[in-house]
């Protein structure tokens, strides 16, 4: 019996071959359905301001450290539409993050 299963496959290699071509099709949209965007897999914020006026600023991020990043990023969003990455250590990036958290303007 297992004979004829492996005498069946070699006998029509087109459906063979459309099978596996399927079976590959399947497992790589798998898997970049559940993959995070290369941006994500890194540290954002490769250089930091000490800080910034509070009049620019339009909202805060906040990001914990974690497998894409070992350290605590905090990313303002101007009124602009830039943003700028601040460095969580620095006492007035501490005293905005705290007046953001205040007036709900922190995400």
């Amino acid at each position: 019996m297992a004979h004829a299963a492996l005498s069946a496959a070699p006998s029509n290699p087109r459906l063979l071959r459309v099978a596996l071509l399927l079976l590959l099709l399947v497992a790589a949209g798998r898997r970049a359905a559940g993959a995070p965007l290369a941006t994500e897999l890194r540290c954002q914020c490769l250089q930091t301001l000490q800080g910034i006026h509070l009049k620019n600023i339009q909202s805060v991020k906040v990001k914990s450290p974690g497998p894409h990043c070992a350290q605590t990023e905090v990313i303002a969003t101007l009124k602009n539409g830039q943003k700028a990455c601040l460095n969580p250590a620095s006492p007035m990036v501490k005293k905005i993050i705290e007046k953001m958290l205040k007036n709900g303007k922190s995400n």
